[in-house]
This record gives C-alpha cells, structure tokens and sequence, in this order.
C-alpha cells in the first residue's frame, strides 16, 4: 500500500475532481452557493451624485451668504430643478444633488431663517458621493468561484441581480459500515455506539455546498454495501469505517464489484491513515474516511472540504494561518499530524493556539471543542511555547 503525503492525495483528489453543471437560482435562495459565472453591474453606483450628509445643497461660490430655499431633495424622491445662484435645497443623505449644486453643507453649520437659510463659507469636504463611487456600469463585481455570503449578496443585489447562475450541489452519498454503529436514538446493544460520523459529516457536507443523502448503516457486509451504492445514484460517494485492512474492513471489496479504481490508497497523516479515493466505473468518485468520527472529521476538513470545493468550482486552499502554540510540542513522527485545537489572542493581537492534550482519534468530545486544527509535519522537530505553527481554522458557529 502506498503512503501519500497530504499534499500529494489532495492534489490527486482535486485532479480527478468532477466539475457540476450550472444552474440559475434566485438570489434570495443562494446563501452558500459558488457562482457558475461572474456578477457584472447593469448601471452605475450611485446611479447619480447623491447627498453624504443631512444639510443643505448649495453652489459653493455662494457660500457665506444668505440663500433662498427651493425646494427639497430626499432619498427616492429628488429635486427636479436646477439650483440657481442665490439659491438652496433641502437634502438629506442618500438623496440626489440637484444639478448646479457642488457642494452640501451639513444642517449644523447653517441656520434656517423662514424661506432663507444663511450658510458659512464652502471648504472641502464637500459631503458629496459622486456618481459611480462604489463602481461603474460593466464593472465585473463577483468573479466565478465566489462563494456567496450575505456581503456577497448585498453586491449583487446593489447590481440589481434577482438571479445568480451557480454551481448545482454536488450530491453526496454517504455510507456508514461496522456492525458496532446503530443510529442514534435506537437501542443499542452491549458491545455499539451510536453512529456519530454520519450526523457529522452530512453537516460539513451541507455547510460546504453539497446535498448529502445518508444511507442505512450496512453493516459489515460487502453484498450490502455493493448493493446500496450501486442504487443510490449521486456525484460523490463518501465511506465512514471499513477502510483499513482488518477483517471485517470490506468497504474496498464491496467497491471493486463497481469498478473501483484505486487513485489515492493511503495518507501519512494522523489520524486518518487509511483514508483512500478512488473512482467507479459509473465515474462517480468515492472518498473513503476513517471510522473514528474524529479521523474522519480531521481528513473530511483535509481532503472532502477542497474536493467539494473543486467540484463547485470553487477556491480549493486550506485557510492556514501562523499562530504560536502556548505549549511545548514534541518531535513528530514519520506522518504529518494535524493536532486539535483551541484559538485565543494574545495582548498584542497574535494568535494563540493550544493544542488538546489527548489527541486520541475517538474522542468526538475533544473535536466538538476545537476550533483549529495545528499542523506539524512529518519529522518536524520539537517547538517551544511561543514558536510559530500552521493552523487551519475551522468554521465554529461561536
């Protein structure tokens, strides 16, 4: 069995990536989803030279003086006319400079005198919003392979999208095999646990733009398993368990009988070795994750996270920053280790990551309290507390 290095099995996953068709959805309905095609502006923004402050619209040669007022100008609802020498508009912010007006005095520094209202001399800034400040018509305002969040939204709705071409979802299957799993809220027996890894994983896969689709536990059963797959249709196959070389780990038998071909067959990374991908002769491709619902949660942020992102046509890099560990770490083994862990910040702002002292790759406990994960590489030599380390943040609702 050949060992990969993380980087080697990423690359090789995201080679044989299949790209989704695009679909045109609502704006309002896609949070989460990665642009197919770039969002371009239909019209200027502002659309007009509009008011950056309450006060008075005025032509600044004006200025001091004593000027008759005119009229009014609000957001929606604008000055039709055209400012005269002498003369002055009510304005609000937001709302369009009436032509011949260069400059908007701010309500406190004038005072309103029945039909007049006496303004002091014009200086900079001249509280106005030119037409075409955020961006001009054409202007490419989100590229393809943007993923939208709500500030992404906000742009293109300001662009006057009402619909979004993107990515379809890639479907995702998902397969929990070992007879010691029953589901959660059944009884279980002596000797099971309750399959922790499937809720898991279906959240990271939604979160990351995917459609998860869980099948029933099968059990340790290579018919089974080759029979729930072969039916259950989706883009990408995703195993938890039966992917090391036990007796019982059938996982890979039962995918041969659909034509695996084996692409990636093992990752030097802990935890996770035995994580694999590969592809069916249908051209689905299957990521086959560890059964420790840690494991596999450590090499679904590795390897399913930019596969699904590479599929979407999205950005594939992990999101690495440089921190320093608030403990010494040992030398590292012969496989890269990515260790647990909890963010803080230090009183100069730097970041701070602590890594769990148990990093046993069962514990569902420890993972559910971190917020990163701390890389060391494979023979990496021993650090000491406030040493710089890789860390991978991971997206924690709080």
């Amino acid at each position: 069995m050949r060992l990969l290095s993380v980087e080697d099995a990423r690359e090789r996953m995201l080679a044989a990536a299949v790209k989704m068709d695009a679909e045109d959805v609502p704006l309002h309905a896609s949070l989460g989803r990665t642009l197919a095609v770039d969002v371009q502006a239909i019209r200027d923004q502002p659309p007009f030279a509009a008011s950056a402050m309450d006060g008075w619209a005025v032509r600044a040669s004006d200025g001091p003086g004593r000027l008759r007022v005119v009229g009014e100008s609000a957001a929606g609802r604008g000055f039709t006319g055209a400012l005269c020498p002498g003369e002055a508009v009510r304005i609000f912010t937001g709302a369009p400079v009436p032509a011949g007006a260069d400059a908007v005095v701010i309500q406190e520094d004038a005072t309103r005198d029945g039909d007049h209202v006496v303004i002091p001399a014009v200086s900079d800034p001249r509280n106005i919003r030119p037409a075409g400040q955020d961006f001009r018509a054409a202007a490419v305002l989100l590229k393809a392979g943007a993923r939208l969040d709500a500030w992404k939204l906000s742009l293109a709705a300001s662009a006057g999208a009402d619909t979004v071409r993107v990515a379809r979802r890639p479907r995702v299957v998902v397969l929990s095999t070992g007879e010691e799993i029953v589901a959660p809220g059944a009884a279980p027996g002596p000797f099971q646990i309750f399959n922790s890894g499937t809720t898991a994983l279906c959240a990271l896969i939604e979160t990351w733009g995917g459609e998860p689709h869980a099948l029933t536990e099968v059990g340790d059963d290579a018919a089974r398993t080759t029979e729930a797959v072969a039916g259950a249709g989706g883009d990408l196959i995703v195993t938890i368990g039966g992917a090391s070389v036990g007796d019982h780990d059938l996982v890979k038998p039962a995918m041969r009988a659909l034509g695996l071909e084996m692409i990636v067959e093992s990752v030097a990374v802990r935890p996770g070795k035995p994580t694999w991908f590969g592809s069916l002769s249908d051209g689905r491709r299957v990521v086959g994750l560890p059964g420790n619902p840690a494991s596999a949660m450590v090499c679904a942020e590795l390897f399913l996270r930019p596969l699904l992102a590479a599929m979407q046509g999205g950005a594939t890099a992990l999101r690495l920053v440089r921190s320093r560990s608030t403990m010494p770490i040992g030398a590292n083994g012969n496989r890269e280790h990515w260790m647990r862990a909890r963010l803080s910040y230090a009183e100069d702002g730097a970041i701070l990551t602590t890594p769990f002292a148990d990093q046993d790759s069962a514990l569902v406990s420890v993972f559910a309290g971190s917020d990163a994960l701390l890389r060391r590489r494979a023979g990496a030599a021993a650090i000491g507390i406030g040493e710089p380390v890789d860390t991978l943040l991971l997206d924690r609702l709080a």
